[in-house]
């Protein structure tokens, strides 16, 4: 009873925010307060804080449409659901009919994650840490990494993503990667979301990495980025499901690195350009719509949606590069440290990207296409690799898609924010390592901000976002990782 008049209360709260909002078998049915709203569902476990701004930007973003042609067709959350600076929930998934909306990406375009396994006891590791440590900090963070290459790598690494940027490496080596193992890395491939590729074109890439010919160096590939992006070293404390775990080479007792980053400057300086391009298209004489997301339309710019989805593309590709290059300089230091470490790719996928759900004819656009923006949220198809990480005090999982059609076939990239990173480092704020949840967490970073902004107590708890994706049928487990060590940036 108490728990009925307690859902009461926030529900008249909600109401006051201009929102329609139900509950039910853990889902909230979220909507605007107005004539024919779509509504939009939000899976959350029993206790879990509900932000009014979160909903408000998730029922924003379920009512977008374009004067011109192009509505949402279906819109949900996932359980790590919290507000986003941009105007758009973390967490949000949107389909769209005949529309794309820039914004519902944001900047971040392809951040994602990226898992390695490791035959090596957790004994062995920590017996040559240090000297691991003191290697890897040089190359995330002293820049005693060498990521120099070809401008004809550089251009095609945008074009084409990994293989453009293998084949390239192939001929003309370079940097820190002439130790690589090509053959492994190409192997690889078929363990990265799309095989690491997307149509890309190096017209929308920033003018100074991609000259006519000459070396280029890009400070910042091959880095980690700031916020919750990491690089963590984990082990494998627990396999639930022995039959998948042997098909992707998982087993108790190993290491496991794993990366969570992006297309970092590049995906910035692309997401900022369509923001301001598709603002700029919005049809003239129709009021900006309040929630300040504006769509393309297919009906009405054909070419500028052929033109964003190629654009988008174009960072994706750079941040499947990132990743690998983040695994790769990992994996050359194990080697160097510990001796011959095959160290192979579990998965790599992206949690903030659009991507169409329905072929392109011919390569003509229609009104009909449909795409599925992800914000902070994974795609979990059928027998697909996901990678779930908690904080850097909490498990990580590994889980396979069941791929749910309630859910547009995702799942949850973490655990979700519970404070925000000025809530954690506010004046006043208590920031003793107990409170923090940091006791017992080896974080390497330069920056102390950077373990108070993402302490554990920063983060709701994974285990009940990842009991509930279980129950809803859109996940299973495989496997727990426990973190040993984590860089952040």
């Amino acid at each position: 009873m108490q728990q009925s008049k307690n859902l009461q209360r926030l529900l008249r709260a909600l109401s006051r925010h201009g929102l329609q909002v139900n509950y039910e078998n853990r889902t909230y049915s979220v909507s605007l307060q107005s004539v024919n709203a779509a509504t939009a569902e939000v899976l959350l476990p029993e206790g879990f804080p509900v932000e009014a701004k979160a909903f408000k930007q998730l029922a924003n973003l379920a009512n977008i449409r374009h004067p011109g042609g192009g509505c949402v067709t279906h819109t949900c959350a996932t359980p790590d659901f919290h507000p986003g600076d941009a105007g758009v929930a973390i967490g949000s998934v949107v389909q769209t009919k005949g529309m794309v909306i820039p914004a519902a990406v944001g900047s971040d375009i392809n951040c994602g994650m990226r898992s390695h396994v490791v035959d090596l006891t957790l004994e062995q590791f920590l017996q040559k840490r240090d000297r691991f440590v003191e290697l890897m900090k040089g190359d995330y963070f002293f820049g005693t990494r060498d990521v120099t290459m070809t401008a004809k790598t550089s251009r095609a690494l945008f074009q084409y993503g990994i293989p453009g940027w293998l084949d390239e490496m192939l001929d003309t080596p370079t940097g820190s990667f002439v130790k690589s193992n090509f053959d492994q890395l190409s192997g690889e491939i078929d363990r990265v979301y799309l095989g690491g590729s997307m149509n890309g074109a190096i017209k929308w890439a920033p003018e100074e990495l991609i000259p006519d010919e000459g070396v280029v160096r890009d400070g910042g590939l091959g880095t980690i980025g700031g916020g919750n992006h990491f690089v963590e070293i984990q082990v494998v404390e627990a396999v639930e499901d022995r039959a998948t775990a042997y098909l992707w080479g998982v087993r108790e007792g190993q290491l496991a690195f794993t990366i969570h980053s992006g297309s970092r400057n590049v995906g910035k300086y692309i997401g900022g350009m369509w923001r301001d391009l598709a603002k700029a298209a919005w049809p003239k004489g129709y009021p900006y719509p309040d929630y300040r997301l504006f769509p393309l339309s297919v009906e009405a710019n054909p070419e500028l949606v052929r033109n964003y989805l190629e654009a988008e593309a174009t960072a994706a590709n750079y941040g499947f590069i990132n990743r690998l290059l983040l695994a790769e300089l990992l994996r050359l230091r194990l080697r160097e440290v510990y001796g011959d470490i095959e160290a192979p790719l579990v998965y790599d996928l992206p949690h903030n990207i659009t991507l169409g759900e329905k072929r392109i004819t011919h390569g003509k656009l229609t009104k009909e296409d449909l795409w599925v923006t992800r914000k902070g949220a994974c795609p979990a198809h059928f027998g697909q690799p996901v990678i779930i990480p908690g904080s850097m005090g909490a498990t990580s999982y590994l889980v396979v898609g069941k791929g749910n059609q309630a859910f547009c076939s995702s799942a949850s990239h973490g655990a979700g924010r519970l404070k925000s990173r000025f809530e954690m480092s506010r004046r006043g704020a208590i920031h003793t390592e107990e409170d923090l949840g940091l006791i017992g967490v080896d974080c390497i970073t330069l920056r102390e901000e950077r373990r108070i902004e993402e302490a554990p107590a920063a983060y709701k708890p994974i285990q009940p976002v990842i009991d509930i994706q279980v129950e809803a049928g859109m996940v299973s487990v495989v496997a727990k990782l426990k973190p040993i060590l984590t860089f952040k940036g």
